[in-house]
């Protein structure tokens, strides 16, 4: 019996001391601090834009931070997804069933606000965590044991998390969509009519660029629980490291490559990280001068000139459309980003601008990558 999840609570982050990723989710992304806790050498900052709520934890303290656990990895890092589910010692054990691993045995905190109850199990991507958490009758502005701040709800660009893409090794993927399709009871989501779940789509990215293996998991149609996506490297990339690639290389394994964070207008959200310093992927400019792209463009709706020079990226037909744009890595080491997208009633992840995405990462990584 899977461990169905309700929706998605938060997505932790574990950083040294002193590593600005909370500041730079404030300065380019509108995140506000939401909650906070300082113990046993850590700061935790819970911080919110709209429905998406990331928790930052700093340090690297002799006991496990709450809701979470240390794993020790040897650079920063996304390390959790925090799911509610009804009864978390319930599904601890429905998971110990399936195999699992329980890290954290369900515990419960309370404070003034009311209780919730929590457990960690072990998932089989890299050093990603999954919390199982239980807070119904919590009333408080985020979890017990976290201190309230004075959380600004002003009109932020950022409505939620729409999607997260684990990035895998070759091969793996179908091993991956039956664990969470069997401990979570997520199910395969078709990007293509004709599209085999065991072999999931595969995307070209262009001569000598590889491509990308797609599998999408969902766990209802009209569950808020954000899309899954499981991408690994198609053979055959011989002009360096593909994004997949050099996640798993500079990240040192498997984990959750990036968040896709929705807006509900991408090109002021764009504008706005821009004037505050926020860095994004820059598309290959023949991207925009390719045959139908700019009448493309121009049916969804938007100025082919605009979307140009801001970078954005559009994908889709028959009056359905997707626009996305990728920053650059939140941390030195190049691995974890963030993806702002807007959807125009399409439903898929922007296939067809992977050849875009591949360029724009080649064209920044380092001579000694790209050899």
């Amino acid at each position: 019996m899977a461990a169905l999840t309700r929706r998605l609570c938060h997505i932790a982050f574990h950083v040294p001391m002193g590593q600005p990723l909370a500041q730079d989710l404030q300065r380019f992304f509108s995140f506000q601090p939401l909650a906070v806790r300082e113990a046993n050498g850590w700061r935790q900052l819970a911080l919110r834009s709209g429905d998406a709520v990331f928790l930052v934890n700093e340090g690297a303290g002799t006991q496990e931070p709450l809701y979470s656990l240390n794993p020790c990895h040897a650079v920063p890092s996304a390390t959790n997804l925090c799911f509610e589910v009804a009864d978390a010692a319930v599904a601890a054990q429905a998971l110990e069933v399936q195999g699992c691993r329980t890290l954290v045995p369900p515990v419960s905190i309370r404070d003034e606000h009311g209780a919730a109850t929590y457990t960690v199990i072990s998932s089989p991507v890299g050093n990603l965590s999954l919390t199982l958490l239980e807070h119904a009758h919590y009333d408080g502005p985020f979890l017990p044991g976290f201190r309230p701040l004075s959380y600004k709800t002003g009109p932020g660009w950022i409505s939620h998390v729409d999607h997260l893409t684990l990035a895998c090794t070759r091969g793996s993927s179908p091993t991956l969509m039956r664990w969470f399709h069997d401990c979570l009871g997520f199910c395969h989501l078709p990007l293509s009519p004709d599209e085999d779940p065991n072999v999931g789509l595969e995307v070209t990215a262009g001569s000598g660029l590889g491509g990308l293996r797609l599998t999408a998991l969902q766990t209802s149609p009209c569950s808020t629980v954000p899309t899954i996506l499981l991408a690994e490297s198609l053979p055959g990339a011989t002009r360096g490291q593909d994004q997949v690639e050099r996640f798993l290389a500079h990240h040192r394994g498997p984990g959750l490559q990036h968040v896709g964070l929705y807006t509900p207008n991408i090109v002021e959200a764009t504008e706005k990280v821009t004037l505050a310093g926020g860095q994004f992927l820059t598309p290959p400019k023949a991207y925009y001068q390719r045959p139908g792209k700019e009448s493309q463009i121009l049916a969804a709706g938007h100025e082919p000139s605009q979307l140009a020079q801001q970078g954005i990226l559009l994908d889709g037909d028959k009056g359905k459309f997707l626009l996305q744009i990728f920053t650059k890595s939140l941390f030195a080491e190049d691995t974890f980003f963030l993806e702002l997208i807007h959807r125009q009633g399409a439903t898929g992840f922007g296939q067809g601008n992977i050849q875009a995405l591949w360029q724009s990462v080649l064209e920044g990584a380092s001579p000694q990558e790209q050899a």
